[in-house]
């Protein structure tokens, strides 16, 4: 797929097909997370890749925004050890691993986890009290009557500014 049709078109899923995701397009999912940018190129982030139903059941209970992991065939715990800037390099492997799902016919909802559900969730997946857990995304093969819809985008000329702030862009 087309990079750029690949961010134009990639939109939220919450409801997946049973079918297992392989291997192949495991590793090309971690594999994006692996070479995203990082801060000072610490590369901070740890992975922890959950395909056991139990262990998903536990953690759509345990995420109140998230129900959906317990449907879902694969979840990637995205966990971030001494980071300078965890939010923003967590985010830019997530980013990856989402794009590089969407290009393989797949698709994930980015889980928005509160402190205690955090605290449950690295308990359930044994993380360390010395790394920080940033989500669990739940990954899956998009439905057969899938029709995301994209939501509307501002117009350039609200969003992008040129030389100083409140000199719209044209373009």
């Amino acid at each position: 797929m087309d990079v750029y049709e690949c961010l134009r078109s990639r939109r939220t899923v919450r409801e997946f097909k049973p079918d297992p995701v392989s291997d192949e397009t495991l590793a090309k999912i971690l594999s994006a997370a692996r070479w995203a940018p990082s801060s000072r190129n610490q590369q901070p982030w740890r992975l922890v890749v959950i395909r056991l139903a139990e262990t998903l059941a536990q953690i759509g209970e345990t995420a109140r925004t998230g129900s959906f992991i317990a449907r879902a065939p694969l979840a990637i715990a995205l966990v971030m050890e001494n980071a300078d800037q965890p939010q923003m390099d967590g985010g830019r492997a997530l980013q990856q691993m989402e794009i590089m799902a969407w290009a393989e016919g797949m698709g994930t909802c980015f889980v928005t986890l509160t402190e205690d559900e955090r605290r449950r969730v690295s308990e359930i997946l044994n993380i360390p009290e010395t790394m920080e857990l940033i989500t669990v995304l739940p990954f899956g093969y998009r439905r057969d009557d899938f029709r995301g819809r994209g939501a509307p985008r501002l117009p350039m000329s609200d969003m992008v500014h040129v030389e100083a702030f409140g000199n719209p862009y044209g373009g």
